[in-house]
Protein backbone atom coordinates (compact mmCIF):
# COMPACT_ATOMS: atom_id res chain seq x y z
CA UNK A 1 0.00 0.00 0.00
CA UNK A 2 1.38 3.40 -1.02
CA UNK A 3 0.50 6.35 1.21
CA UNK A 4 1.29 9.78 -0.22
CA UNK A 5 2.41 12.44 2.25
CA UNK A 6 2.37 16.06 1.18
CA UNK A 7 1.88 19.61 2.44
CA UNK A 8 2.83 23.15 1.58
CA UNK A 9 6.38 24.38 2.04
CA UNK A 10 7.09 24.91 5.74
CA UNK A 11 4.17 22.74 6.88
CA UNK A 12 6.59 20.24 8.46
CA UNK A 13 6.16 17.24 6.13
CA UNK A 14 9.62 15.89 6.93
CA UNK A 15 9.01 16.12 10.69
CA UNK A 16 5.78 14.16 10.25
CA UNK A 17 7.56 11.62 7.99
CA UNK A 18 10.13 11.06 10.78
CA UNK A 19 7.29 10.36 13.22
CA UNK A 20 5.96 7.63 10.91
CA UNK A 21 9.50 6.29 10.49
CA UNK A 22 9.80 6.01 14.29
CA UNK A 23 6.72 3.76 14.15
CA UNK A 24 8.55 1.44 11.75
CA UNK A 25 7.23 2.75 8.42
CA UNK A 26 9.61 2.96 5.44
CA UNK A 27 9.72 6.49 4.02
CA UNK A 28 10.65 7.58 0.50
CA UNK A 29 11.42 11.31 0.41
CA UNK A 30 11.16 12.26 -3.27
CA UNK A 31 13.05 15.58 -2.95
CA UNK A 32 16.08 13.89 -1.35
CA UNK A 33 16.11 11.09 -3.92
CA UNK A 34 15.75 13.62 -6.77
CA UNK A 35 18.78 15.54 -5.46
CA UNK A 36 20.79 12.32 -5.25
CA UNK A 37 19.85 11.37 -8.81
CA UNK A 38 20.76 14.85 -10.08
CA UNK A 39 24.25 14.19 -8.73
CA UNK A 40 24.63 10.54 -9.75
CA UNK A 41 22.67 9.98 -12.99
CA UNK A 42 24.73 10.63 -16.11
CA UNK A 43 21.54 10.86 -18.20
CA UNK A 44 20.07 13.58 -15.97
CA UNK A 45 23.37 15.50 -15.96
CA UNK A 46 23.59 15.45 -19.75
CA UNK A 47 19.97 16.54 -20.23
CA UNK A 48 20.20 19.37 -17.67
CA UNK A 49 23.40 20.66 -19.27
CA UNK A 50 21.76 20.49 -22.72
CA UNK A 51 18.75 22.46 -21.40
CA UNK A 52 20.50 25.01 -19.16
CA UNK A 53 24.14 25.16 -20.21
CA UNK A 54 27.54 24.03 -18.93
CA UNK A 55 27.20 26.14 -15.76
CA UNK A 56 24.55 23.69 -14.49
CA UNK A 57 27.39 21.59 -13.03
CA UNK A 58 30.65 22.90 -11.57
CA UNK A 59 33.40 20.30 -11.05
CA UNK A 60 30.77 17.57 -11.38
CA UNK A 61 28.57 19.09 -8.67
CA UNK A 62 25.09 20.46 -9.33
CA UNK A 63 25.15 24.26 -9.32
CA UNK A 64 21.99 24.72 -7.25
CA UNK A 65 22.16 28.52 -6.96
CA UNK A 66 22.54 28.85 -10.75
CA UNK A 67 19.47 26.64 -11.37
CA UNK A 68 17.48 28.38 -8.61
CA UNK A 69 18.09 31.75 -10.26
CA UNK A 70 16.87 30.40 -13.59
CA UNK A 71 13.62 28.93 -12.26
CA UNK A 72 12.85 31.74 -9.79
CA UNK A 73 9.53 33.22 -10.97
CA UNK A 74 9.76 31.23 -14.24
CA UNK A 75 7.41 28.23 -13.88
CA UNK A 76 8.09 27.09 -17.46
CA UNK A 77 11.81 26.64 -16.65
CA UNK A 78 10.94 24.67 -13.52
CA UNK A 79 8.71 22.45 -15.66
CA UNK A 80 11.71 21.70 -17.90
CA UNK A 81 13.72 20.49 -14.89
CA UNK A 82 10.78 18.45 -13.61
CA UNK A 83 10.30 16.82 -17.03
CA UNK A 84 13.93 15.65 -16.92
CA UNK A 85 14.11 14.57 -13.27
CA UNK A 86 10.64 13.30 -12.31
CA UNK A 87 10.41 10.29 -14.67
CA UNK A 88 13.74 9.01 -13.25
CA UNK A 89 12.55 9.56 -9.69
CA UNK A 90 9.35 7.69 -10.58
CA UNK A 91 11.32 4.66 -11.79
CA UNK A 92 13.65 4.82 -8.78
CA UNK A 93 10.61 4.84 -6.48
CA UNK A 94 9.09 1.80 -8.24
CA UNK A 95 12.29 -0.19 -7.71
CA UNK A 96 12.49 0.94 -4.06
CA UNK A 97 8.82 0.05 -3.46
CA UNK A 98 9.11 -3.40 -5.06
CA UNK A 99 11.94 -4.24 -2.66
CA UNK A 100 9.58 -3.53 0.27
CA UNK A 101 6.56 -5.53 -0.87
CA UNK A 102 6.34 -7.38 2.47
CA UNK A 103 5.62 -4.18 4.42
CA UNK A 104 2.04 -3.24 5.37
CA UNK A 105 2.44 0.19 3.82
CA UNK A 106 5.12 2.70 2.89
CA UNK A 107 5.03 6.49 2.78
CA UNK A 108 6.06 8.50 -0.25
CA UNK A 109 6.70 12.11 0.76
CA UNK A 110 6.32 14.47 -2.21
CA UNK A 111 6.11 18.26 -1.91
CA UNK A 112 4.19 18.53 -5.20
CA UNK A 113 2.20 15.28 -4.94
CA UNK A 114 -0.93 16.93 -6.40
CA UNK A 115 0.77 19.38 -8.72
CA UNK A 116 2.62 16.62 -10.61
CA UNK A 117 -0.32 14.14 -10.53
CA UNK A 118 1.61 11.49 -8.55
CA UNK A 119 -1.27 11.41 -6.04
CA UNK A 120 -3.10 9.25 -8.60
CA UNK A 121 -0.69 6.40 -7.82
CA UNK A 122 -1.32 6.49 -4.05
CA UNK A 123 -3.81 4.33 -2.15
CA UNK A 124 -4.23 6.93 0.61
CA UNK A 125 -3.13 10.55 0.97
CA UNK A 126 -2.08 12.52 4.04
CA UNK A 127 -1.78 16.31 3.83
CA UNK A 128 0.14 18.22 6.48
CA UNK A 129 -1.05 21.75 7.23
CA UNK A 130 0.15 24.57 9.48
CA UNK A 131 -0.84 28.23 9.87
CA UNK A 132 0.74 30.47 7.26
CA UNK A 133 2.66 32.57 9.79
CA UNK A 134 4.09 29.41 11.42
CA UNK A 135 5.27 28.28 7.99
CA UNK A 136 6.90 31.67 7.33
CA UNK A 137 8.75 31.57 10.67
CA UNK A 138 10.01 28.01 10.10
CA UNK A 139 11.30 28.86 6.62
CA UNK A 140 12.86 32.18 7.64
CA UNK A 141 14.82 30.28 10.30
CA UNK A 142 15.66 27.26 8.15
CA UNK A 143 16.54 28.85 4.82
CA UNK A 144 17.80 32.34 5.78
CA UNK A 145 15.57 33.70 3.04
CA UNK A 146 13.04 36.51 2.62
CA UNK A 147 9.26 36.59 3.03
CA UNK A 148 8.98 37.50 -0.66
CA UNK A 149 10.97 34.44 -1.75
CA UNK A 150 8.85 32.20 0.51
CA UNK A 151 5.61 33.71 -0.82
CA UNK A 152 6.79 33.06 -4.38
CA UNK A 153 7.37 29.37 -3.54
CA UNK A 154 3.99 29.12 -1.81
CA UNK A 155 2.33 30.63 -4.89
CA UNK A 156 3.77 27.80 -7.02
CA UNK A 157 1.98 25.17 -4.90
CA UNK A 158 -1.69 24.32 -4.56
CA UNK A 159 -3.41 25.93 -1.59
CA UNK A 160 -4.28 23.78 1.44
CA UNK A 161 -8.05 23.75 0.80
CA UNK A 162 -7.55 22.21 -2.64
CA UNK A 163 -5.19 19.54 -1.22
CA UNK A 164 -7.45 18.76 1.74
CA UNK A 165 -10.39 18.13 -0.61
CA UNK A 166 -8.44 15.27 -2.24
CA UNK A 167 -6.88 13.87 0.95
CA UNK A 168 -7.90 10.97 3.18
CA UNK A 169 -6.20 12.39 6.26
CA UNK A 170 -5.10 15.86 7.40
CA UNK A 171 -2.45 16.44 10.07
CA UNK A 172 -2.43 19.83 11.79
CA UNK A 173 1.23 20.38 12.55
CA UNK A 174 1.60 23.27 14.95
CA UNK A 175 2.06 21.48 18.28
CA UNK A 176 4.47 18.51 18.10
CA UNK A 177 2.76 16.40 20.77
CA UNK A 178 -0.64 16.85 19.13
CA UNK A 179 0.90 15.99 15.76
CA UNK A 180 2.37 12.77 17.23
CA UNK A 181 -1.08 11.78 18.49
CA UNK A 182 -2.55 12.34 15.01
CA UNK A 183 0.26 10.32 13.41
CA UNK A 184 -0.27 7.39 15.82
CA UNK A 185 -4.02 7.36 15.09
CA UNK A 186 -3.51 7.44 11.30
CA UNK A 187 -0.80 4.77 11.50
CA UNK A 188 -3.18 2.50 13.41
CA UNK A 189 -6.01 3.06 10.89
CA UNK A 190 -3.83 2.48 7.82
CA UNK A 191 -2.22 -0.61 9.37
CA UNK A 192 -5.71 -2.09 9.88
CA UNK A 193 -6.77 -1.12 6.35
CA UNK A 194 -3.69 -2.68 4.78
CA UNK A 195 -4.49 -6.03 6.40
CA UNK A 196 -7.85 -6.10 4.62
CA UNK A 197 -6.38 -5.48 1.18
Amino acid sequence: MIVGLTGGIGSGKTTIAKMFHELGVSIYIADIEAKKLMHTSQEIKEELIAAFGEETYVDGELNRSYLSNIVFNQPEELQKINAIVHPRVGQHFKDWYMSRSEEKYIIKEVAILFENDSYKHCDKIITVVAPLETRFQRLLQRDQTTREAIQSRINNQWDDAKKIALSDYVIHNEDLEKAKTQVAKIHHEISLLSQKI
